[in-house]
């Protein structure tokens, strides 16, 4: 299982933003620190902005962070760059065969299973915030 990049680069796009508030931040400059395509950029830029995570100034490169960074939880991010509300975390396969005893039961075996394991990880995702990657950032910045 693999959580697609928008993940990481959204939370890097936002240690960004606080890194370098006294200074224009546009989808190049953010492009150029994650070594990525400035559209791709602008996209997710889009995706936190109709999550209300960021407001983005047309034009001048303005990108702003709606609330605390204590505020904004890994949980917020994920959910406004990879999925959408109520969709499961695992996809299951379309259509097991009601004739063999194994596909005819195997939603009974594992769907509550795989509940669990998408609750335990979204409650370690609520419990990491923004202001978690800045600590961090400026910790590491300090060292170098």
């Amino acid at each position: 299982m693999q959580i697609s990049s928008r993940f990481t680069m959204a939370i890097h796009m936002f240690a960004c933003i606080d890194t370098f508030k006294n200074q224009k931040m546009t989808s190049d400059f953010m492009a150029g620190s994650i070594g990525t395509n400035p559209v791709i950029i602008r996209k997710l830029l889009q995706k936190l902005k109709a999550a209300g995570l960021i407001t983005v100034s047309r034009g001048t490169g303005g990108v702003e962070v709606t609330r605390p960074l204590e505020e904004i939880t890994f949980l917020d991010i994920y959910k406004a760059v990879e999925s959408v509300p109520e969709e499961a975390l695992f996809h299951f396969h379309e259509n097991p065969n009601p004739l063999c005893p194994v596909g005819r039961n195997i939603h009974h075996v594992l769907d509550d299973k795989l509940e669990r394991v998408q609750a335990a990880m979204e409650r370690e995702l609520a419990a990491i915030t923004l202001a978690d990657v800045k600590r961090d950032t400026e910790n590491r910045i300090a060292k170098e």
